[in-house]
């Protein structure tokens, strides 16, 4: 991961056959999961949970230098938003993906509303992959999204899901476990 880091530190891209096996491994782990995932953090021990990076791929790596890189000793929780406005979408999905599969354990993704293909479009994901890549890998990008979880609960305290809470009073914890994720969200405007 840190020659990784380095590679995009200089702005080289990843080939493509390398990206692909990132996103299809991630893919097939959240495949596994439920939608709501529980994160144990052992006394004395601390998570770092980052909010909205958008593609800002400098900000992402100043938050590891300055909250210390991702270990075993080290956990993070990033609540979505990976994508979108920034110029390094890509990479930044791809650093959070290897991250994730290297510490399954202690690094963990929420799916923020960016990861859509609605949104993904609208704000330059979209293109941005297919001039880094291709539409296969676009394509390849909207399945894993499709499977991340919805939120996380931090020792069965904290609830941490991207953009608030239900506008209904009645959702429980088992209801989020049990959402179904392989789909696109519905945008409204209420």
């Amino acid at each position: 991961m840190r020659d990784l880091v380095q590679h995009f530190r200089v702005k080289k891209r990843l080939h493509s056959k390398y990206a692909y096996q990132i996103i299809r491994k991630i893919r097939n782990f959240y495949r596994r999961q439920p939608s709501l995932l529980e994160i144990k953090v052992p006394k004395g021990e601390n998570i770092t949970v980052c909010g909205d990076i958008h593609g800002q791929l400098y900000d992402l790596l100043n938050i590891f230098e300055m909250n210390g890189w991702p270990s075993e000793t080290n956990r993070y929780l990033f609540n979505g938003d990976f994508i979108n406005r920034g110029r390094y979408g890509v990479e930044c999905a791809l650093l959070l993906f290897g991250f994730k599969l290297l510490y399954p354990k202690r690094f963990f993704l929420n799916r923020g509303n960016h990861e859509s293909k609605m949104m993904s479009h609208y704000f330059g994901f979209d293109d941005e992959v297919k001039f880094k890549y291709s539409q296969k890998m676009l394509d390849m990008f909207g399945k894993a999204f499709r499977w991340l979880p919805l939120a996380h609960r931090i020792d069965k305290k904290i609830l941490v899901v991207h953009a608030g809470l239900f506008s209904e009073d009645s959702v429980t914890i088992s209801d989020i476990k049990h959402i179904e994720r392989n789909c696109e969200p519905v945008h409204s405007r209420k």
